[in-house]
């Protein structure tokens, strides 16, 4: 991917994560720069969805900027040290999905009841300790809370994704708080017992997950949520 079209997909990721309700003031999601081990994309210090390709900065994994004007936002740490940790991710996200919160603060895992869920066959671990993440020490735990996986909840937060490219990551970011959300809802219809809810098999977890992985689906789903950004399709 060219330069030009990373930054327009770091900035239109931004906003996706805003219209799908992730995020409000804060939150931001970044992308690697394509064959750096070391510097990432990510958008100045404001809302997501004020983001803009033209202003975003580079930043190292050390947390140096490296080229632009204007401040990120504290938590680059967040993004700076799973870059460091994980040379196999390409972008990240940080959100604040309010279902994802929810989970986490009462000690439920994801389960996996619907399609989105089986992305997360792995699981979604949780990061335990309350408030930002503003020091390399603090990006460093977080780090090794999300080890190998795909996504993880911040307890009281929100949650992190990290994906191979920023569309996937935005996606997947979508994927989770629609996961965590129906998750929600099924606990409530069931009176809060988990043990009612009906969970997909090994087998079947496998089968979603090989077919929701596939650039159709992922790609059709960035298409979506891009028109959602844009204004030109609406929720429900």
């Amino acid at each position: 991917m060219e330069l030009d079209e990373l930054r327009h997909d770091v900035a239109l990721a931004n906003r996706i994560v805003h219209a799908a309700g992730l995020v409000t003031a804060f939150g931001h999601v970044s992308a690697r720069l394509p064959g750096s081990p070391t510097n990432f994309l990510f958008p100045t210090r404001a809302s997501p969805a004020l983001a803009d390709a033209a202003r975003l900065l580079v930043l190292d994994v050390d947390g140096n900027r490296v080229q632009g004007d204007g401040e990120p936002n504290t938590e680059f740490w967040i993004h700076a040290r799973i870059y460091a940790a994980r040379p196999d991710v390409g972008a990240v996200a940080h959100v604040h999905s309010p279902a994802c919160v929810a989970l986490g603060q009462i000690g439920q895992p994801l389960l996996p009841l619907m399609n989105h869920a089986a992305v997360f066959a792995d699981g979604v671990p949780l990061f335990e300790r309350i408030g930002l993440i503003r020091s390399r020490d603090l990006g460093d735990q977080v780090a090794v809370t999300l080890g190998q996986r795909r996504a993880m909840f911040l307890r009281g937060h929100g949650a992190n994704v990290a994906e191979s490219d920023v569309r996937r990551a935005a996606t997947v970011a979508c994927f989770l708080e629609e996961a965590a959300e129906l998750q929600l809802r099924a606990l409530a219809a069931a009176g809060g017992r988990a043990d009612a809810l009906r969970v997909f098999n090994p087998e079947e977890m496998q089968r979603l997950r090989e077919q929701l992985d596939a650039s159709g689906p992922m790609n059709r789903a960035w298409e979506y949520y891009s028109a959602l950004a844009e204004g030109r399709v609406r929720r429900g």
